[in-house]
């Protein structure tokens, strides 16, 4: 049997592995999954149709599962879907998706500090670090190994590339590509994210031309200030056998040129601060 503390409140229909921690005061839901090895923390709430991997660390407060805070649901049967190696820290909350069908996805190995707020079907991908008292809005994807800075406010709909970084306090309104640096309100590609990127350990890295055609991404996208065009676009097309700035063309070609994007943050001119 899981270990449960005599004072949880947890419903006979929830599925909990023999390795889980249940800790004291908290509530499981009747929909609820926990995998081997996760341990929910004191005062944790997790309801609705919600599934946990393994390996999870729930502090205390957190609250994963809940209603979407969506005036347009109606109480469909929606998803929240955890993997694993997670760190949810103090009084984060995980909202459900709104419409049946949907769910709000945290991948593996992410780090959620306190205060956090995941709305209703946000994608969160692999190895992020998100500091104190970020809002993500709903529909919010989050690539993986990005960091985003306390107190960062994120309107919906908008992506965030791979190992970007977000500055703390920024409001960010547009997609933010994905190897830079982006900071203020409003914000700006301020530069590239060097220091996140030696530190992933991407192997890629192992040849130093990468470091190069980054480098010439950067400025060719961004160094001008103001939108991207297509014709900084077609510049980059000689480096698109770097896998790095592959992946980076296609996500600014998709957030200048959808429609249904809300487009990409500029980069920064020279007037700005």
């Amino acid at each position: 049997m899981p270990t449960i503390h005599p004072t949880a409140v947890v419903h006979p229909g929830a599925e909990i592995h023999p390795t889980a921690q249940i800790g004291p005061y908290a509530v499981i839901g009747e929909r609820v999954r926990i995998g081997a090895g996760t341990q929910v923390d004191a005062h944790v709430v997790v309801d609705g149709w919600v599934e946990i991997g393994d390996r999870n660390h729930i502090f205390p407060g957190a609250a994963i599962g809940l209603d979407p805070q969506d005036l347009k649901y109606d109480g469909d049967p929606t998803l929240v879907k955890i993997g694993h190696d997670n760190r949810i820290r103090e009084f984060v909350t995980i909202n459900r998706a709104t419409k049946a069908g949907e769910m709000t996805q945290i991948g593996d190995s992410n780090l959620l500090m306190a205060y956090v707020h995941v709305a209703h079907n946000c994608l969160l991908k692999n190895g992020i670090v998100i500091a104190n008292a970020v809002s993500l809005a709903g529909h919010v994807e989050i690539e993986s190994r990005a960091v985003i800075g306390g107190m960062a406010g994120f309107h919906q709909f908008v992506r965030v590339g791979e190992l970007a970084m977000v500055g703390a306090m920024s409001r960010i309104d547009r997609d933010v590509p994905p190897y830079m640096l982006v900071e203020g309100s409003p914000p700006r590609v301020r530069s590239l994210n060097l220091v996140g990127i030696r530190r992933s350990g991407v192997t890629e890295l192992e040849d130093g031309a990468v470091y190069t055609a980054l480098k010439q991404a950067h400025r060719i996208l961004f160094r001008s200030g103001g939108g991207v065009k297509a014709e900084n676009l077609r510049e980059l097309e000689p480096l698109l056998h770097h896998k790095m700035v592959r992946h980076l063309y296609h996500f600014v070609k998709d957030a200048t040129q959808d429609t249904k994007r809300r487009g990409l943050i500029p980069g920064k001119s020279s007037g700005s601060t």
